[in-house]
C-alpha cells in the first residue's frame, strides 16, 4: 500500500509514527482535518500486527472523527492516536509519557483522550507531559459510564428517528431489535431499549454479559455468527467495525440499521446497497457522536444535563440526514457524507 498516496486521496493533513526506544512505545498518530478546530480523538491500544495495520486504523479513525465532530456542530476536527501492543500488558508509565511529551509538541493541535484498550489512569500519565488530553481521573469521561451511556442515547434516539422516517411513527414499543455487542454501550443501549418497550435479541463473545441481558432485559440470546440474520425491525452493531460487507447484506433480516460501532460500513459503496436493498441505514458517526459530544462539554467546562441536551439533537440532525437523502434520492451514507462535506467547506 502506497501510504502517501492514500493520505493525499482522502486530504489528511498529518501523519506522525512515533518511536521511543527507552519505554518502548510505538504509536501512530493521524490527523485528518482541523478546519473546524483542533484534531480530538481517543488513544487506542491494541495489538497490531504490523506498523501499517496501525497507520490505516489511525486513518480510518481520525477520518470518522471528523465526520462525527463536524455532524454534531462541535468546533473540533478529527485524529487519533493508536499504539502498538498488548493493553493486558505492555502498559507503562514512561510509555504514555513518552506519548504526551509527543503530543505536546504538537501544541494543541491534536487531543487525546481515552479509547478501546486504554483507562483514565493511562491518561493521567498523558497529562503529566501535556494539557491535550481529556478524561483524567475526576472529568466528566473518566470512568467511560458516562460517555458510554450518551452513546447508547444518542443511538437510541437515532432508532426513534428511523422509525420515525418509515414508520410516521417513534416509538420502539414491540419492535424486534438485535444488538450485536454488549459491552458498557451495548449494555446502557439495552437498557433504554427495554424500558421503551423493545423486544431484544443480543449477542456477545462473552457469555456472562449475554445472560446478564436476558437477566435484566428479558433479551433472547443468539450465537455472534447468527446475529446479522435474525429477523428482526433493527438491527444494531455495536462491536467491530467493517461488519456491514459482502458477506453479511445478504442476510440481513431488518429494515433498519442503526449502532454504536464506528465504521460499520466495509466500503462506501455498501450505504448504496444497503439503499437499493430497501434498508435504512443510520450513519454511525451521526447517532453515535455522544461519547465526542460528552468530551468536547468536557473541555468547555460544561455539565453533564448540557451534554445531554446536545446529545438529543442528534434526532433531528439524523432527520435532516434523510431529508436530503429523499431530496437528491441516494442513501443514507451518501447524504451524510454531503451535508459533512458541505459543512468542513464552509
Amino acid at each position: 500500500m502506497d501510504l502517501r498516496s492514500l493520505m493525499n486521496l482522502e486530504d489528511y493533513e498529518r501523519l506522525e509514527v512515533i518511536q521511543d526506544v527507552k519505554s518502548g512505545l510505538t504509536a501512530v498518530i493521524a490527523i485528518h482535518n482541523t478546519k473546524l478546530g483542533p484534531a480530538l480523538g481517543g488513544c487506542r491500544m491494541w495489538k497490531y500486527l504490523s506498523v501499517e495495520d496501525a497507520i490505516i486504523d489511525a486513518f480510518r479513525l481520525a477520518r470518522g472523527m471528523t465526520y462525527k465532530s463536524a455532524m454534531a456542530e462541535l468546533p473540533l476536527g478529527g485524529g487519533k492516536a493508536v499504539i502498538i501492543g498488548d493493553p493486558g500488558k505492555d502498559k507503562s508509565e514512561p510509555l504514555f509519557r513518552a506519548l504526551g511529551r509527543f503530543i505536546n509538541r504538537l501544541h494543541g493541535e491534536y487531543i487525546t483522550g481515552m479509547d478501546v484498550g486504554t483507562t483514565s489512569a493511562d491518561m493521567d500519565w498523558v497529562y503529566k507531559e501535556t494539557p491535550y488530553v481529556t478524561d483524567i481521573t475526576g472529568s466528566l469521561g473518566a470512568s467511560g459510564t458516562f460517555t458510554a451511556d450518551m452513546t447508547a442515547y444518542g443511538v437510541y434516539l437515532g432508532m426513534k428517528a428511523s422509525l420515525k422516517k418509515l414508520d410516521g411513527s417513534d416509538s420502539l414499543s414491540g419492535k424486534v431489535v438485535a444488538v450485536q455487542g454488549l459491552g458498557k454501550v451495548g449494555m446502557f443501549l439495552c437498557r433504554y431499549l427495554a424500558l421503551a418497550g423493545a423486544k431484544l435479541i443480543v449477542a456477545d463473545l462473552n457469555e456472562e454479559l449475554v445472560q446478564k441481558a436476558v437477566m435484566h432485559y428479558g433479551a433472547k440470546a443468539t450465537p455472534v455468527k447468527d446475529i446479522a440474520q435474525e429477523l428482526c425491525d433493527i438491527y444494531s452493531p455495536c462491536a467491530l467495525g467493517g461488519i456491514i460487507n459482502d458477506t453479511s447484506i445478504p442476510q440481513l433480516q431488518c429494515r433498519i440499521i442503526a449502532g454504536a460501532a464506528n465504521n460499520q460500513l466495509a466500503e462506501e459503496r455498501h450505504g448504496d446497497v444497503l439503499h437499493s436493498r430497501g434498508i435504512l441505514y443510520a450513519p454511525d458517526y451521526v447517532v453515535n457522536a455522544g461519547g465526542i459530544i460528552v468530551t468536547a462539554a468536557e473541555l468547555n467546562g460544561n455539565s453533564p444535563s448540557y451534554a445531554r441536551s446536545r446529545v438529543e439533537r442528534i434526532y433531528g440532525t439524523l432527520m435532516n440526514v434523510f431529508a436530503w437523502s429523499d431530496k437528491f434520492g441516494i442513501s443514507a451514507a451518501r447524504a451524510a457524507n454531503q451535508l459533512t462535506e458541505k459543512l468542513l467547506s464552509e
